[in-house]
């Protein structure tokens, strides 16, 4: 026995090993790959820089080939302005040479040409005229210092990778189908603007696995340091989580991953002993009125064809043990089954019913019942039990009897099974007010393993497994002890 164990004990490790050199083997594809698309990366980083660098350059030259436009336009202004004074100067220049030249004293002396000659050089355009250039040649406004640009530039390195989150195993919780995970930084870092959280659903409580495993799930741009996952199905025994940070432009390593226990009872209908007229599939179960005379005909020609049992129910599967050889139920035990039994513990599922359904019940039986048992008519069996037809009645049965329950039949019903604690709850659904949904509460000492069961009539019926028991009903149990004193009747223990 010590050598077997030292066996077993060195497979597992061997398993171990093979998963880290796979995981080792593809964490070095992935170096390569990374590798090359931060290259691919940096390319286009630098490009941005050159286009941007581009536009401005041309943006610039424009602002001075504008610069160079207006300046020329002024001293051709001025230029022009200058040429029309020159040559009205030189004309009135001409007029007072010809007044000089004037050789007979009395025209000289005459005052009317003399005024005028005078007033007409006095308001000559040339002795208005600025002779300063109204602008400069120089251009020294547009020259540029990319000096400090520069440095700037040499100093650009890569960006510091943010480190790993560090996972808070302890502030981490699993209840109510959701999952609260939290984690911190190493040190504070005011360049983290996100967070990204990844999960997968899995069946080893060890590191994560590269083979055989889901792929991971993806929750991106988390700002808080704490998340919640709800609307989970637990069809699994764990859940792997990981945290990575992220900057503006670059994440950083993945937290350690950590693993975290999601127990949950989970089951399906078992359609291989479910009554003929009833359609199951998984976890779906609807009367139909067709199928069993044309099935009965089916199974009464393998009867005559063959003496041996039926391959369903020769397997050795752990499902196949907990469901046995029963037979079909018959009759009117429109019946069927869950697949898994409950033989400790505590565990929960719902169940809702379709509008048009006429009768249906919900509860637990211990294996084997018999082909016509109908739930609650047994003292192996306990169950709510709902009719619609002509008028509704609601009741809790077991053994036969039954108790009327002076409440509305709720859309949705939930059943928690106690088995260590010897008790099954039957509530209304309610996420509001869990504590004041209880329907009826059963008591008894269970004594074998006890399967979901599930009569329906006319209508349909859908159960929702993999459902972890509601904190708040773990939290009621001891102050509800007593609200089942009313229906003593229906818990003898068995």
């Amino acid at each position: 026995e010590t050598l077997q164990r030292i066996v077993s004990t060195l497979v597992n490790k061997n398993d171990e090993i093979h998963n880290f050199i796979d995981m080792l083997n593809h964490t070095i594809s992935n170096v390569q790959v990374n590798s090359s698309n931060a290259i691919s990366e940096l390319d286009e980083e630098f490009d941005g820089l050159y286009s941007v660098l581009h536009e401005m350059k041309g943006s610039m030259a424009n602002t001075i080939q504008q610069e160079e436009a207006r300046k020329i336009q002024a001293l051709q202004d001025q230029l022009s302005q200058c040429s029309r004074a020159l040559e009205s100067s030189e004309e009135l220049l001409e007029l007072a040479v010809q007044s000089l030249d004037i050789k007979n004293p009395v025209e000289l002396l005459e005052v009317e040409n003399i005024d005028r000659v005078r007033q007409v050089v006095t308001v000559a355009s040339a002795f208005r005229l600025s002779l300063k250039p109204k602008v400069s040649d120089s251009m020294t406004h547009m020259m540029v210092d990319f000096a400090l640009e520069k440095r700037m530039l040499q100093a650009v390195k890569f960006l510091p990778v943010p480190k790993a989150p560090e996972i808070d195993v302890a502030a981490c919780l699993v209840a109510d189908n959701c999952i609260t995970i939290s984690w911190r930084m190493p040190e504070e870092d005011s360049r983290i603007d996100h967070f990204v959280l990844e999960y997968r659903k899995t069946n080893f409580d060890g590191l994560p696995r590269l083979k055989g495993e889901q792929c991971w799930e993806l929750v991106d741009y988390i700002k808080a340091t704490q998340y919640t996952l709800s609307g989970l199905k637990f069809d699994t025994k764990y859940m792997n989580l990981r945290v990575q940070a992220c900057n503006k432009a670059v994440a950083g390593e993945y937290s350690d991953p950590v693993t975290l226990e999601t127990k949950a009872f989970l089951f399906s209908l078992d359609s291989t002993s479910s009554h003929l007229n009833l359609k199951v599939e998984d976890t779906y179960v609807e009367w139909d009125p067709t199928g069993g005379k044309g099935q009965e005909k089916i199974k009464g020609k393998e009867n005559k064809n063959s003496n041996t049992a039926s391959p369903k129910r020769s397997t050795n599967s752990p499902r196949a043990l907990a469901r046995g050889s029963r037979d079909r139920f018959a009759g009117e035990s429109y019946t069927v089954l869950g697949d898994t039994a409950v033989e400790s513990g505590q565990h929960y599922w719902e169940v809702r019913a379709q509008k048009d359904c006429k009768s249906y019940s919900v509860g637990v039986t211990y294996r084997n019942p018999g082909k016509f048992d109908q739930l609650g008519k047994t003292n192996s069996s306990w169950c709510i039990h709902i009719n619609n037809w002509l008028q509704t009645t609601f009741s809790a049965k077991h053994n036969n009897k039954a108790k009327t329950l002076d409440i509305p039949v709720p859309d949705r019903i939930g059943v928690y099974c106690d088995f260590d604690g010897g008790k099954l709850h039957l509530r209304r659904f309610s996420k509001k007010s869990y504590s004041k949904a209880l329907l009826h509460t059963f008591r008894a000492k269970f004594t074998q393993p006890l399967l979901p069961g599930f009569m329906i009539w006319c209508g349909g019926l859908t159960v929702s497994t993999g459902l972890q028991v509601p904190s708040a009903v773990k939290t009621l149990q001891k102050s509800e002890n007593g609200l089942g004193g009313s229906t003593s009747s229906l818990n003898n223990a068995q």
